[in-house]
């Protein structure tokens, strides 16, 4: 099974555009504004703005809001998520418009998920002729869960449908949500008849072949601008975000070999207070690292190394130990992305 993970939320800042739709929504609903924006930290003004960004956990604060003001009625979000369109996307966008192929799309899609509406994670899983979209939201409070699944599928679905010139050929939808009428629309937004509920894993699954179809709108030299600005934007946004941040440039300073230990001593914090807040920010240690080795992977290969020479800097006891982490995280061998990205390298490691 080969697999390529999505984007992992680290980030934690996201730009207005999710609230202030999330906002309009429940305006419809008949909800009033300093309601929706209570306990939230979010200014009414900053809806307007559209260079404001907010935290994960604000976004989430104005779902907690509206569900609690409606009583987390089922399909509310899917009705949510059918308002986002790619104009708020910004970059990312333009980024998978002019993507080669429909995978690919999704690569820069779920690559960047920070930039899309979304507060679950995602990522891609090969499985036989199968191409599986998995989706994971146990990091989501559970009073939001239902709400927050709902509007991120719809979301996708519209902004897919908006930006791409044919539907994702899927041929079936696993849900962990139980079964609803209201989930007809489920059908209707994917274009498929088989919808399975209350299995886990959240599965949209389509025929491996046709996702690398070529796009009539291609265009790899606009597609390669726009994902540059899309990890920059992603980059800048992660490293000033609080705990997080500081450990990632801690992780980097090591050259990604180092523990939790010594990181919590050079925070002058204990092991178990590093813990607790990087919860308190929606991530792990263990998840920061494999983060941050797999980013200095990305650049030492692209600026040059051998798959040896990236093994054995960034401590792995053998080379096929690092080729199977690198496949994980990137759905390739090492050697393969070295040869197709060996050149472009525009940062230091």
């Amino acid at each position: 099974m080969d697999h390529m993970r999505g984007s992992q939320q680290h980030a934690q800042i996201r730009s207005i555009a999710s609230a202030t739709l999330l906002a309009e929504f429940a305006q419809t609903r008949g909800l009033k504004l300093p309601d929706i924006l209570r306990n939230t930290d979010i200014h009414a003004d900053q809806l307007t703005d559209h260079s404001a960004e907010i935290s994960l956990r604000q976004e989430l604060a104005v779902m907690r809001n509206i569900v609690s003001a409606t009583g987390d009625e089922p399909g509310l979000g899917l009705m949510a998520g059918l308002l986002c369109h790619p104009p708020s996307l910004g970059v990312l966008g333009f980024a998978i418009a002019s993507s080669s192929t429909l995978r690919r799309a999704l690569e820069i899609s779920l690559r960047y998920s920070d930039l899309l509406f979304v507060v679950g994670r995602h990522w891609l899983e090969e499985h036989g002729d199968e191409l599986w979209i998995v989706r994971d939201d146990r990091g989501v409070p559970p009073e939001v869960r239902r709400f927050a699944m709902e509007r991120d599928l719809a979301a996708l679905a519209t902004i897919q449908q908006d930006l791409l010139p044919t539907r994702l050929p899927l041929s079936r939808v696993q849900v962990v949500l139980p079964a609803h009428p209201i989930y007809e629309m489920f059908g209707a937004l994917f274009g498929v008849d088989r919808i399975d509920f209350g299995a886990r894993p959240t599965i949209l699954a389509a025929p491996a072949a046709m996702m690398d179809m070529p796009l009539p709108q291609s265009n790899p030299t606009t597609a390669r601008f726009y994902e540059q600005q899309c990890a920059e934007i992603v980059q800048r946004r992660r490293g000033r975000v609080g705990i997080s941040g500081r450990v990632r440039q801690l992780l980097i300073r090591h050259g990604g070999v180092t523990d939790q230990t010594h990181i919590a001593a050079d925070l002058d914090l204990s092991v178990r207070t590093l813990r607790r807040r990087l919860a308190d920010e929606g991530t792990t240690f263990r998840e920061l690292s494999t983060e941050t080795i797999g980013l200095l992977a990305e650049e030492l290969l692209t600026a040059g190394l051998t798959v040896e020479q990236v093994a054995d800097r960034l401590g792995y006891s053998s080379v096929s130990a690092f080729a199977t982490a690198f496949r994980s995280w990137k759905g390739q061998p090492p050697g393969h992305f070295a040869r197709t990205h060996r050149g472009r390298s525009t940062a230091k490691v």
